[in-house]
């Protein structure tokens, strides 16, 4: 453009390594410990148990997401690592055969034959483990795992999720939790599917209709085997 404006563009892509790991964390979170406390609440159980339940559901819950996420990402940064490791040693010893391959990827992508040649013999002449992580194996940096940052997020977004209906059950009536919480919940996971629909750059409203359906669903099935087992007890 004639007045040397910059076209800048910010995409949700960028953000995907956290968002996962949040969104999964928080719904976690507000789920699991919801459902723990409605299923005691129906065992119609003082406040002393359900707070009790909770709150250890909150602490063994976010230990558990950061270790469970850790390993899982870990294990998929060691298989990056195993497949980077093995295309860095066939670009040294088979240089030919991974041009052809590169060649063959654009060619499958719509360009000629001498134009993905030449796409490829200028790719492979810069980064070229860079260029054949990206298109060969589909391997970018937004993508790559942290197994860190996946583990941190996911403990300290469920512990938050964790404490929403936890918080709700100090403050409700003895005589009201189950519905209270219940209820809260359901506005809490519509928050957060909205949430993660605008970090994500989605529209909002499937994303919390989904989030909501399986929320009341755990709610729902809680709620029976506490009022099953508070029956026969």
């Amino acid at each position: 453009m004639a007045n040397g404006s910059t076209h800048g563009e910010r995409h949700a892509v960028s953000r995907i390594g956290w968002l996962r790991a949040a969104v999964l964390g928080a719904n976690d979170g507000i789920v699991s410990t919801a459902s723990l406390i409605v299923g005691v609440a129906a065992a119609q159980s003082g406040r002393e148990p359900v707070l009790l339940a909770a709150t250890a559901g909150l602490v063994a819950g976010a230990m558990s997401m950061a270790a469970g996420e850790y390993v899982s990402v870990a294990s998929q940064a060691d298989s990056e690592a195993a497949d980077l490791a093995r295309e860095r040693l066939e670009l040294e010893t088979q240089p030919e055969a991974e041009l052809d391959e590169m060649t063959a990827i654009y060619v499958a992508r719509g360009l000629t034959p001498e134009l993905a040649r030449q796409v490829a013999i200028q790719l492979n002449a810069g980064d070229a483990l860079a260029a054949h992580a990206r298109d060969e194996l589909g391997l970018s940096e937004h993508l790559s795992a942290r197994p860190v940052q996946a583990a941190l997020t996911s403990a300290a977004t469920f512990a938050v999720g964790a404490s929403m209906p936890l918080a709700v059950s100090m403050l409700a009536p003895q005589a009201a939790i189950m519905p209270a919480v219940s209820i809260a919940t359901l506005v809490f996971l519509a928050v957060l599917g909205a949430l993660g629909a605008w970090a994500g750059g989605a529209k909002p409203l499937k994303p919390m209709l989904r989030v909501m359906f399986w929320g009341a669903l755990a709610l729902a099935a809680t709620a029976l085997i506490g009022k099953l087992f508070g029956a026969v007890v």
